[in-house]
C-alpha cells in the first residue's frame, strides 16, 4: 500500500513538467500580450523597406524581422559624421541597454543611464552577415561573450556616430532563439532598449 502514494507523487511531478512545446507556446502568448498591452503596431518587412527603413514612433511601429520585433527610435543617418558599417570591417561598439523579461515582468540587468560603464562589443560585418563578441560589461559577465543574434538585427539599418546626443537607439522584442544563453535555456522572451555608439577610433 505504501507504493500507491509514491506512485501518485511521481506521476503528478511528471504531469507538471512543461515540454519545450509548452514553453514556446507560453513565450508566444507572453509576447502577444506584451504587444497588445504596449499598443505596438507591427508592420511587415516589406512596408518597413517601402517607408525607407523607418519605424513611425508616433504610431509606435515595430517591424518583424526574423522573429525579432524592432523599433528604431533614433537613427543618425542624416549626419555628416555618421555612417553604416562597411563590408569587411570590425568596429568596437559601446552599447548601453536595459533587459526586461517579458514573461516574468522583471527587469534583469541594464546600464542604459550609466555613462561610465557601457557594454563593449566587437562587431564584424562580412558579406552581408554580422557577428559579435562582448569584451566588457554586464552581458559578458552574466551570459558569456557571444552577442545575441537579436542584438545584431538593427545593424543593417542603423548609422553609427560618436555624437552622444544622436547615437542610434532601438527597442527590441527578442525571442529565446535569438536571445542570451539563459533565455535560450529557460525559454523566455526579452524586451531591450539599446543604444549603439562606436568607440573613439571610429572614422566617419
Amino acid at each position: 500500500m505504501a507504493l500507491l502514494p509514491l506512485f501518485a507523487i511521481l506521476f503528478g511531478a511528471c504531469d507538471d513538467e512543461k515540454t519545450y512545446s509548452d514553453m514556446k507556446n507560453a513565450e508566444r502568448g507572453a509576447v502577444k500580450s506584451f504587444i497588445k498591452e504596449q499598443g505596438i503596431n507591427v508592420i511587415s518587412f516589406k512596408d518597413f523597406i517601402a517607408q525607407d527603413s523607418v519605424t513611425d514612433i508616433e504610431n509606435n511601429e515595430y517591424v518583424l524581422i526574423d522573429d525579432v520585433y524592432m523599433q528604431i527610435v533614433r537613427n543618425p543617418r542624416n549626419l555628416d559624421n555618421a555612417r553604416q558599417m562597411r563590408d569587411g570591417e570590425t568596429l568596437n561598439i559601446l552599447a548601453r541597454f536595459v533587459e526586461y523579461n517579458i514573461q516574468s515582468g522583471d527587469t534583469i540587468i541594464g546600464n542604459l543611464y550609466d555613462s561610465d560603464n557601457p557594454e563593449v562589443m566587437r562587431i564584424t560585418y562580412d558579406s552581408g552577415s554580422y557577428s559579435g563578441t562582448f569584451t566588457a560589461g554586464y552581458m559578458s559577465s552574466y551570459y558569456g561573450n557571444a552577442v545575441p543574434t537579436g542584438w545584431l538585427t538593427p545593424f543593417p539599418y542603423i548609422w553609427l556616430t560618436r555624437s552622444a546626443k544622436n547615437i542610434a537607439k532601438v527597442n527590441l522584442i527578442v525571442p529565446h532563439t535569438k536571445g542570451t544563453s539563459t533565455a535560450a535555456s529557460y525559454v523566455y522572451p526579452c524586451y531591450y532598449q539599446i543604444t549603439f555608439q562606436p568607440d573613439s577610433n571610429f572614422q566617419p
